[in-house]
């Protein structure tokens, strides 16, 4: 059976999935999205006509969304380590914080970014740019509470909630820095960064940076 990923080296989704993927040290083939290999974008929208990033095809089944790869391919894998706890009370939180870094810090960060991509923003708003900067201020001193003080985000095994912390961390702290208050945060990204799997993500995207319209920190 084969095993298919479409993305791109520097999209914060295709990242997420590409982690648990990692981490459970599954084959698979990436194939990456962009202008110079159109029949990828054709062979992902055979599965999801909406034709967003990331999408797997696990031997012709294709799952969507971040979130329901990784929650597919615990199901579908249940020997490999897993992203979602069997305690229901503990996957609530693993789920809420996912949802937190996608909602919060995800959309946030993406939103600045926005303004800065002709073909979605003609002229950049700089109230808006700055309304999302003010998001990420707000949720970062909330985050900071529910980590713990060393480990993961749920305090227990690497998981979806460390999966989608990843990328979002990495590209909100390039958007709006963390502040150094906010220290079990700060901590949390570079544990993040060295682990295994996140590096790797990391480091395929190096080449991609000048991509980042608001400008890549000479950093990470």
């Amino acid at each position: 059976m084969s095993r298919i990923l479409y993305g791109h080296p520097f999209s914060s989704y295709t990242w997420k999935a590409l982690i648990p993927l990692y981490e459970k040290g599954l084959d698979f083939e990436f194939r990456i999205l962009d202008d110079a290999h159109p029949e990828h974008w054709e062979q992902l929208r055979a599965h999801w006509k909406r034709g967003q990033m990331p999408v797997l095809d696990d031997g012709g089944q294709g799952v969507a969304e971040s979130s329901i790869i990784i929650e597919y391919l615990d199901i579908a894998y249940p020997e490999t380590l897993r992203m979602i706890p069997d305690d229901r009370e503990a996957a609530l939180k693993v789920r809420l914080l996912d949802r937190v870094f996608d909602c919060h810090l995800e959309a946030s960060f993406q939103a600045a970014v926005s303004e800065y991509i002709p073909f979605i923003t003609k002229t950049p708003d700089p109230a808006r740019v700055e309304r999302a900067r003010s998001t990420l201020l707000a949720i970062y001193p909330w985050l900071e509470a529910q980590l713990p003080d060393d480990g993961w985000a749920c305090g227990g095994e690497f998981s979806m909630a460390d999966c989608s912390g990843a990328p979002a961390l990495f590209y909100a702290d390039w958007t709006q820095p963390i502040p150094d208050e906010c220290k079990k945060l700060k901590a949390y990204r570079t544990r993040l960064l060295a682990r295994a799997s996140v590096a790797r993500c990391v480091e395929d995207a190096r080449p991609y940076r000048s991509y980042f319209p608001l400008g890549a920190p000479d950093r990470d």
